[in-house]
């Protein structure tokens, strides 16, 4: 069996991805299965940047197939940002909600929109890793509080249409809406051809 890792040390993004790459019959793997203690600098401009630096250091350190994102809120009232810096800029990872929260406070335009890039890195006998990239996003709001359980980051501040945070939705229905369920879904077709199932 092939085996796909997931070049993330985040466990929220570890259990969302083991749920989108279900249909695959690879192996799917962590760095820490594998023994890697990678860290990989995310400096760059753009997702698809972040998440090609953090695919292209894991196959290569691996030998293995493996993706990697980079994702992130953009919101109106912020000039579209965070963007990119969306995980610094809340600081300690856990407050991301209540910081998006705080800085709005008082605003009336709460449109908001989520975005992700993936990166699958496939290894090379000969040459450095190949690295193709695809894109996900997922349109909506930000509540006035938090709302829900599920999900990680900004989930319990992120509404879509119907009125339900993406942390009070049923784990397949986020995964089939969401910026990463997106993003996995254009990305599948080519991640079976790369692990020979298709």
């Amino acid at each position: 069996m092939s085996r796909l890792l997931i070049a993330t040390t985040n466990p929220g993004k570890q259990a969302e991805f083991r749920r989108l790459l279900g249909t695959l019959h690879a192996e799917i793997v962590t760095p820490a299965e594998l023994g890697l203690g990678l860290e990989v600098d995310e400096p760059h401009d753009t997702y698809a940047e972040n998440a090609t630096a953090k695919a292209f250091a894991f196959t290569s350190a691996s030998g293995l197939a493996s993706v990697a994102d980079d994702s992130g809120i953009e919101v109106a009232a912020l000039d579209w940002g965070p963007g990119v810096r969306s995980a610094r800029w809340a600081g300690d990872r856990g407050r991301e909600a209540d910081r998006l929260l705080e800085a709005l406070d008082g605003v009336e335009d709460r449109r908001a929109r989520m975005v992700c890039a993936l990166a699958l890195a496939t290894p090379l006998a000969d040459a450095p890793p190949t690295v193709e990239v695809f894109t996900g996003v997922m349109d909506g709001t930000i509540a006035r509080e938090r709302k829900g359980s599920g999900g990680f980051g900004y989930d319990p501040v992120f509404v879509i249409d119907g009125g339900m945070t993406t942390a009070e939705l049923p784990e397949g229905e986020k995964d089939r809406l969401s910026h990463r369920g997106r993003a996995v879904a254009a990305a599948l077709p080519r991640l079976r051809e790369v692990l020979g199932e298709g």
